[in-house]
């Protein structure tokens, strides 16, 4: 460089590196477009319907109706209710289920394990299908008792719509339990009988708290699952039980008000993302609380 200053001549300006097109920064833009066209443009077309007034213009008069209807509140008290009482009962029931399978296992508890995981790939209707057969006019329940005990209105009552939700979710409480059950060390177990405490501190003590993520992850699909079902309800045949799924049905398809099934359809996303918000900000309090105790 000094010999080239000393002739007068310029130095070379510096090579810049080449920059190589990486598509690969691109291709997720593909799934993401997809994503928003196919999720996001329904849930405008319905935030769309619900601003419809009667006279097809757009305001907040059907929002305001629906949502001051005694329809509404009914629905939206029998959806609590029942998701409720059906998760509670889903926890209970599998708890105890996954219990007795991972640490008092019975004779065909093998085979309750793969029933387990059969009846998790049935859909729900087959659930409410066996419940007819039972509890039917001329179901096993009727053929048993005869006529001194009525079932046909168990069926179609609350009562008998998170009987049927908590037959078909609670294998979704199972599954995750026996997986949890599997990863706890014998050593803890041995140590607490060797001390001496009953069979109900050893779980309070040393299983409970090693089983709360579980719990808490199928809890919270347990709520989304039973908060949008569907099928259960309408084939029950609970036509007094009104829940947000059923009437989104019966607005929108029998009576074709389509702007009001529309706003039952917005108080359902609304509901369905708060849960799943406050279900996550839960998973990761836990998850920092396992964290911070290692």
């Amino acid at each position: 460089m000094t010999a080239t200053l000393e002739r007068g001549e310029a130095p070379a300006a510096p090579v810049a590196p080449q920059t190589r097109f990486d598509i690969s920064r691109y291709l997720v833009t593909i799934p993401l477009a997809i994503v928003v066209f196919f999720a996001g443009y329904p849930l405008v077309r319905v935030l769309a319907q619900a601003t419809r007034t009667s006279t097809g213009s757009w305001g907040t008069e059907t929002i305001t109706t629906t949502l001051v209807s005694s329809s509404f509140r009914e629905a939206l008290r029998n959806t609590v209710t029942i998701t409720v009482a059906a998760t509670v009962g889903c926890l209970l029931l599998g708890t105890l289920v996954a219990t007795l399978i991972a640490f008092a296992p019975f004779r065909g508890s093998g085979l309750a394990s793969k029933l387990i995981d059969v009846i998790v790939a049935m859909p729900s209707f087959l659930v409410v299908l066996a419940f007819v057969f039972l509890y039917g006019r001329s179901g096993a329940a009727h053929a048993i008792l005869g006529d001194s005990v009525d079932f046909s209105t168990f069926l179609s009552s609350p009562v008998g719509v998170v009987a049927a939700e908590v037959t078909f979710f609670t294998p979704f409480v199972i599954r995750p339990l026996l997986a949890a059950y599997s990863q706890l060390p014998p050593a803890q177990l041995n140590v607490a009988a060797s001390l001496g405490a009953s069979p109900l501190r050893v779980f309070a003590i040393v299983l409970f708290p090693e089983i709360v993520p579980a719990l808490a992850a199928s809890g919270g699909l347990t709520v989304l699952l039973t908060l949008n079902e569907f099928g259960i309800v309408a084939f029950t045949g609970a036509k007094g039980v009104r829940t947000i799924p059923t009437q989104i049905y019966t607005t929108g398809i029998v009576t074709a008000d389509v702007p009001a099934a529309a706003v039952y359809a917005c108080v359902q996303i609304i509901l369905s993302l708060v849960l799943f918000g406050g279900l996550r900000l839960l998973a990761r309090r836990l998850a920092g609380r396992r964290g911070g105790r290692v």
